[in-house]
């Protein structure tokens, strides 16, 4: 990776921080807390290329969800699919894949994404 391309995603990066940083009303008023704000834009850009468009579709994307799904039911589902992805607690992921209230958390947050893709990446 040559050095412009790290300065580059360092200062997308920093932009990122401060865009985020920046607007604390914002993410006390959407419950959203910042640091959950900032790794899903970051996380986002990692699988979309890194750019300032990314910057763009991303935070676009996690404002959408935010005005959607309340943080309690986002984090709920959020740590029902990350265990889910990890094979659960000694590979119980039955326990996180099963019952009925995570299954609908998690299937509100697949719509709402998938909604935010239309409205945010298109």
């Amino acid at each position: 990776m040559s050095v412009s391309m790290n300065a580059r995603n360092s200062a997308m990066v920093a932009a990122a921080l401060l865009l985020l940083g920046a607007a604390p009303a914002a993410a006390a008023s959407n419950g959203y807390p910042t640091a959950e704000t900032v790794d899903y834009v970051l996380g986002c850009m990692a699988a979309n290329g890194n750019t300032h468009e990314s910057l763009q579709k991303c935070s676009c994307s996690i404002d959408f969800i935010a005005k959607r799904v309340p943080f309690e039911q986002y984090e709920k589902a959020e740590t029902a699919l990350g265990l889910q992805a990890g094979g659960g607690v000694g590979g119980r992921v039955g326990l996180f894949r099963d019952p009925p209230e995570l299954k609908q958390a998690i299937e509100q947050l697949r719509q709402v994404q998938a909604e935010a893709n239309l409205r945010c990446f298109e």
